[in-house]
């Protein structure tokens, strides 16, 4: 029997560490009873009551909203900063933009959810706009937090790309834009899809930035929780957390198969690509070959 080396105990250990209490949460969504570290059997009835819950329900709903737009804004947002940082090797300010766009990552949660606080404040005495905070302001915070992970997966998805391609679409007639949208873009599709579903996920999760820029009737899912918990956990969270988990594991494992699906047909398009090139530059060698005439040796 093979045993088992000190690298294979740590993974073993940090994969329980993980995903263990995920996974007794899902069991404990199914207890009949109210107590949560009481065993009740099993029991659906808490995922039944989730319908009679519009508090909770409209909080997920409205967290789904915003990191669905979030999701958008910040792929795009970050794509164009991370185009520029690639592309555009000199200009002035480069270095101030690049810290700029990097500058959320390290920055404290604390710090960006008061910056933001102050600006929408100041803004609001300023020009009447915003005039309450909500969701409008929920999705511009995440949105300036998300997009600095979104520049930097595709900046590094970018520095690999092959510059050779675009460069020849070009020489053959094509403009800038039709470049970036027909030859740039499926090449960083993965990147893109990563950095989204980064992006969907960091917003769902916020709870600081929420609490700072959030106003009456904007509660969040992260916000209710934190609310609710104070009080003891609520079987209805179980039950909420664990749809979720649901959800996005179903959605994550649809994002793989599609890209690996999609990667798989790629790398079929260019060896069959590169066969019926092959071909064509050996067929005329050979026609030659089969109709010269014999030598004089022969």
């Amino acid at each position: 029997m093979k045993r088992w080396s000190f690298s294979n105990v740590i993974l073993v250990l940090g994969l329980l560490f993980i995903y263990l209490p995920m996974v007794l949460l899902v069991i404990y969504s199914f207890n009949a009873s109210r107590l949560v570290t009481v065993w009740g059997g099993w029991s659906l009835k808490w995922y039944a009551g989730l319908l009679d819950n519009s508090q909770l329900m409209g909080a997920v709903m409205r967290s789904l909203e915003v990191a669905t737009y979030t999701a958008i804004a910040a792929v795009a947002l970050g794509t164009m900063a991370a185009f520029v940082l690639t592309r555009v090797p000199v200009f002035r300010g480069r270095t101030l933009f690049g810290g700029l766009v990097t500058a959320p990552l390290v920055m404290p949660e604390v710090i960006t959810g008061l910056s933001l606080l102050l600006l929408f404040v100041a803004m609001a005495q300023l020009i009447g706009w915003p005039a309450q905070r909500g969701i409008v302001t929920i999705w511009i915070a995440h949105t300036t937090f998300c997009s600095a992970y979104v520049a930097v997966v595709v900046m590094a998805r970018l520095r690999e790309l092959d510059l050779s391609i675009e460069e020849a679409a070009m020489d053959l007639g094509a403009r800038p834009w039709k470049v970036f949208f027909l030859i740039t873009m499926p090449m960083i599709a993965p990147s893109l899809a990563a950095g989204g579903m980064l992006s969907f996920a960091l917003s769902l999760d916020d709870l600081v930035l929420a609490s700072f820029v959030s106003g009456p009737g904007s509660t969040t899912l992260p916000m209710e929780i934190f609310s609710a918990v104070r009080l003891g956990v609520k079987p209805e969270i179980n039950a909420v957390a664990s749809l979720i988990l649901l959800v996005v594991s179903l959605a994550t494992f649809i994002a793989w198969y599609t890209t690996r699906r999609a990667e798989k047909r790629r790398v079929r398009a260019m060896r069959q690509a590169m066969d019926d090139g092959g071909d064509r530059n050996w067929r005329p060698a050979i026609d030659n070959t089969v109709a010269a005439p014999p030598s004089a040796h022969s």
